[in-house]
């Protein structure tokens, strides 16, 4: 099978998508910077972020890769 299931990224720590805030999209507190703890997830093509209190909260469902609308 010669088939490609995944593209490689090349990622780019200097580089920001937005000039934006990060907040997380479950209880809206804000990021100090670039959160490198919290889970970020892609969803209806758009990232959304989520704080290490509300990823752990929902961990199972993070899992189980449902939409965030599910939980």
């Amino acid at each position: 099978m010669d088939q490609k299931t995944h593209e490689s990224v090349q990622l780019n720590p200097e580089a920001t998508e937005t000039d934006e805030t990060i907040a997380c999209a479950r209880c809206g507190i804000p990021a100090d910077g670039a959160p490198p703890t919290w889970t970020c997830s892609f969803e209806n093509g758009r990232r959304r972020y989520f704080c290490d209190d509300c990823a752990r909260a929902n961990i199972r469902s993070i899992e189980g890769r449902l939409d965030s609308a599910w939980w």
